[in-house]
């Protein structure tokens, strides 16, 4: 199942919640500041991935680790593989009364015909008071 090509009023949001993207990833991407825990944040950065949205995946990467540089290969790869889906394995700590937070996901996609997976547990911190993804735990 291709999930870019989904209307985004209709359809559930390329996250898996259940809810349109424009009411939810699409809102964050918006404004990050209502990312209100680290699950919404590695959710929308989910989302972005699969719609090649390089500017959200900097400005949602905390500033000390930020990959500017990388910037044109993430959208060039993100582009060229086709996401299938996100699934959200385990959440600790990254509630909205929380200073950090880890979220341990599988993200699946096809590539060159291959079903591939990234398997991570990801740091979550609020920088400026908004959630901001740091790296691998």
């Amino acid at each position: 199942m291709r999930l870019s090509k989904m209307n985004p009023i209709m359809s559930k949001c390329y996250c898996g919640r259940q809810k349109a993207y424009d009411l939810c990833c699409g809102s964050i991407h918006k404004d990050s500041t209502i990312a209100f825990t680290a699950e919404d944040l590695m959710r929308s950065r989910y989302s972005a991935f699969v719609l090649a949205n390089g500017d959200y995946l900097m400005k949602s990467h905390h500033s000390s680790t930020r990959p500017l540089k990388e910037k044109k290969s993430i959208v060039k790869w993100a582009k060229s593989v086709k996401w299938v889906k996100l699934e959200v394995l385990h959440t600790t700590k990254g509630s909205i009364s929380d200073e950090d937070g880890a979220v341990e996901f599988k993200a699946f996609y096809f590539e060159n015909g291959t079903l591939e997976v990234i398997h991570e547990n990801s740091a979550f911190v609020k920088e400026n008071g908004s959630w901001v993804y740091l790296g691998e735990v």
